[in-house]
Order: C-alpha cells, then structure tokens, then sequence
C-alpha cells in the first residue's frame, strides 16, 4: 500500500485556501481548508475492534498519515473519530454520522452488488449498512466508503431523489485526490 505524502497533501490544501480567501468554493466555507491531526494507531485499532472491520489501507493510512478531516471534498471529510471540538454546534450530518457507528452497522454486508441508478424511492437507511459517510454534498446526498463485501474500497455516492446509490471512484485515494487537483 502505497503511503500519503502527508507534506504535500497539507501544502496543497494550504494553496487550496490561498486561492480562496473568501471560501468561495463549494464547501471550503465548512471544512475551511483545515486538515485535522492524523490519528494514533492505537485509536484507529480501537474503532477497527469496537466496529469488527478493518478500514480500507488507502482511507486508514490517510487517517493514520494525513489528518482526521475535515479539508476535502463536498462540504468536507467527516472524522473518523471524535466530532469536532465544537460539538455543541449541529451539523446537518451528525444524525447520520452516529448512526454509522451504531453497533453492528459497519461490519454489516453492503447489500448492493451493482449500482442502483436513478431515484431510489425507498428508506435509504438499510442500504448504506457496510459503509461509513466520508461527506455531504449537500441536498441529501452523501458519499460514503465501502467497508465490506466484494465492493470494499469503493467510494459510492447515494442521492436518493435522482442519482440513485452508485460507484463515485475506485478508492478512496483517488476521490480525494481528484479533489486536490482541482483547480
């Protein structure tokens, strides 16, 4: 598995933020171009025992290398652990956010094997079980990491009123870094 270059992943977040001042991107007024600390080993293990999975090697180096959030894409990368410190403040996606670390749900089979396009027009809680929300981009529509089955490793995007619950990039590494060579 091939390691983040924790440097320059932080050096062109820091770009990132000085060609928009006014966080005029889409999102950068949320995640405000900040990465967070990288987590110890050890409290990346415990999630991995309390949850009984194992995080995919390109998001676990990234949390373990790089940072836990929230610079990224959409209106930032969730943490993996520990809201952020202002937790008083709701977020949109804190309900969501809890309810992937409920016992059970991320060791949990991803039900889908193939892409489910178009408007879901069902509950979409019991298909995103097997996965956890790296991001919101708004108007209901998450991207989420797949954590088993034979898509783990995939980042899925599930926008129930119009695009379904499909594949957005082959891995984690290469959704965000896709983001970071945005102009």
């Amino acid at each position: 598995m091939e390691s983040w270059d924790e440097d320059a992943v932080r050096a062109r977040v820091r770009e990132m933020a000085t060609r928009d001042p006014d966080r005029a991107r889409f999102g950068a007024d949320t995640h405000r171009y900040e990465l967070a600390p990288a987590l110890p080993e050890t409290e990346i293990r415990a999630f991995e025992e309390a949850h009984g999975i194992d995080l995919p090697p390109e998001y676990r180096s990234f949390v373990a290398e790089v940072g836990n959030g929230p610079a990224g894409p959409g209106y930032g990368l969730m943490p993996l652990t520990i809201p952020r410190p202002e937790a008083d403040e709701e977020w949109a996606v804190d309900g969501e956010w809890k309810e992937d670390r409920l016992p059970g749900r991320l060791a949990a089979p991803f039900p889908l094997t193939e892409p489910l396009p178009g408007r879901i027009g069902a509950p979409t809680d019991e298909l995103t079980w097997g996965t956890l929300m790296l991001a919101e981009e708004g108007c209901g529509i998450f991207i989420r990491l797949v954590l088993t089955g034979p898509r783990a490793g995939e980042v899925w995007r599930i926008d129930p009123d119009w695009g379904g619950f499909v594949p957005a990039s082959r891995g984690f590494r290469a959704w965000y870094t896709e983001w970071l060579q945005q102009p």
